[in-house]
């Protein structure tokens, strides 16, 4: 239990600190925060993405009388549901209908406090860094009353916006680098992106999911990101990291892509059965991490460029698949149950290489009647038209810009 005087010393001390804050780089998120009335506008992402600043941005552009409230707050740790009544006690005393919540997610609740805000006519933001906010059991509670949106690390346009570069290879090579962790572009410091894995395995995978075994789950992490565009499955790896159970497998990749850490693509099917029986490509959610936290002994650049490829689509699409037939093909996109676009990635196309590459790409047009595909390369460029289809050879750095 918290008692009133104390979240009043707890906002009044947030909003000092965080209204003394620099606002920072402008994200383009900004501009198209999704708002309207009687809605919570809900902003999930990575730890350390820069949730915080676009709340500051919005609220700083819009909303300069709003109450601000981090509940990862050490003061506020022992907050529990019925504590809302005392919250809800202070909100009334500021006489502002403008309410900021970041990672109220961690009290249990909170759905249906929100929804009674909505109720009293309550404009609320939250901001989270898990994907279980936008969970269907969330809709149980805010039905029809919330908008959704995801924030990622800077992309390759603000990346190169921030660090004052050129659009061609040499930025996509410090991007497939750096990543697009704010803290770390700015200080290329490893600690940085060593403590987030570190804060996103313990406090939002191990504390929030009872999980005692934190080395296993540590050596597992390291894996899957040293793996990039591999193919994983949760049966192969049985016995691996001291985990003998393939649903503890399943678990745990399940929480690593709510914590928006890395992500699992499936084979592209119809059939739900087809693509939960065969295995998943794993990716990181950024190349910084991959940087900093991969026991690879080598670069991978090709495996780098995959992965900055998918992270490119994942800002547009929700629906990301691999194509795997005779041949194969990185990337199938789907909107709206429509296949969108096939990609295809390679760092360099030779004599050895083009064949591979080219057959597997138009093999997936072909059976998926795309038209036209794409063929994403550090540094070349050409066109192949042939059978109908149109083949585009596009530099990353011409690829990557919005």
């Amino acid at each position: 239990m918290i008692r009133q005087e104390e979240i009043a010393i707890v906002i009044d001390a947030q909003r000092d600190t965080f209204m003394k804050q620099d606002s920072g780089f402008i994200r383009d998120a900004l501009s198209v925060i999704p708002i309207a009335d009687s809605f919570a506008t809900i902003i999930t992402g990575i730890r350390r993405c820069g949730k915080s600043t676009l709340l500051l941005q919005l609220l700083r552009k819009n909303y300069q009388d709003a109450i601000y409230l981090n509940f990862d707050d050490i003061r506020l740790s022992g907050f529990q549901a019925n504590d809302f009544v005392r919250l809800h006690k202070e909100i009334e005393k500021r006489v502002t209908k403008i309410l900021f919540f970041d990672e109220i997610q961690t009290v249990e609740g909170w759905e249906k406090y929100v929804n009674q805000l909505l109720r009293e006519g309550y404009k609320v933001f939250i901001s989270g860094s898990n994907a279980s906010m936008l969970s269907i059991e969330l809709g149980t509670f805010l039905t029809g009353r919330h908008l959704s949106m995801e924030l990622f690390p800077f992309s390759y346009s603000e990346f190169i916006r921030f660090k004052g570069l050129n659009s061609e290879e040499n930025a996509i090579m410090e991007y497939l680098k750096a990543g697009g962790i704010p803290e770390y572009v700015k200080s290329g410091m490893p600690a940085v992106l060593n403590s987030l894995v570190d804060d996103i395995l313990i406090r939002d995978i191990a504390v929030r999911h009872s999980i005692r075994d934190v080395i296993s789950l540590r050596q597992l992490t390291a894996f899957l990101i040293t793996n990039i565009g591999n193919l994983i499955s949760a049966n192969k790896l049985v016995g691996m990291f001291g985990i003998k159970s393939p649903a503890t497998f399943l678990e745990y990749f399940s929480f690593l892509k709510d914590a928006y850490l890395l992500e699992f693509v499936p084979i592209f099917s119809h059939s739900l059965k087809i693509q939960a029986r065969n295995p998943k490509k794993v990716y990181v959610m950024d190349m910084g991490l991959y940087t900093e936290n991969s026991v690879s002994t080598s670069d991978n650049m090709g495996r780098r460029l995959e992965n900055l490829v998918f992270l490119h689509l994942r800002r547009k699409y929700k629906n990301i698949f691999y194509y795997k037939g005779k041949g194969e093909c990185d990337y199938i996109t789907m909107e709206k149950n429509f296949v969108k676009e096939a990609i295809q990635v390679c760092l360099t196309i030779n004599d050895e290489n083009f064949d591979r590459e080219y057959d597997g790409l138009s093999e997936a047009m072909q059976n998926l009647n795309i038209n036209e595909g794409t063929i994403v390369t550090l540094n070349q460029s050409d066109t192949f038209e042939k059978n109908g289809l149109i083949i585009k050879m596009i530099p990353a750095y011409i690829f990557l810009e919005p």
